[in-house]
């Protein structure tokens, strides 16, 4: 498919492009995750978030099994061109698969990694 706006994205040598994903109203990170040409077209098309999903080796759209779906309020390119901010809202307030708000929930304390976020909802009851 060819589209200039496309066509300005520095893909990667496998045709992907790194995404992260910002909580529109306080700005806090909530994800990164990649995407390919259909992916990012999909996304701008439905105007929620489709990922490309390395270890499915398939498209995903976020939230098709959780519900926790990222309607993209705005889209931006890097001055590189090779990484794309999507401005979101969290659909259900977590974005992470261990059922907390953000997957950025560990930090660096005396050595080790810590969680430091709580969990919002136990996994087992968004993951049938």
């Amino acid at each position: 498919m060819k589209v200039a706006w496309l066509d300005e994205i520095q893909w990667t040598e496998d045709g992907l492009v790194p995404v992260i994903a910002q909580l529109q109203d306080s700005g806090r990170v909530v994800m990164f995750a990649w995407m390919n040409r259909e992916s990012l077209v999909l996304t701008v098309a439905e105007g929620y978030a489709v990922y490309w999903s390395r270890s499915r080796n398939r498209l995903w759209r976020k939230g098709e099994e959780s519900g926790h779906r990222q309607k993209v309020i705005d889209m931006q390119l890097d001055c590189d061109a090779d990484v794309i901010l999507l401005k979101i809202e969290q659909e259900g307030g977590i974005a992470c698969h261990t059922g907390r708000e953000s997957c950025f929930y560990r930090s660096l304390k005396d050595g080790a990694w810590q969680a430091t976020e709580p969990v919002l909802k136990d996994p087992k009851a968004i993951y049938k």
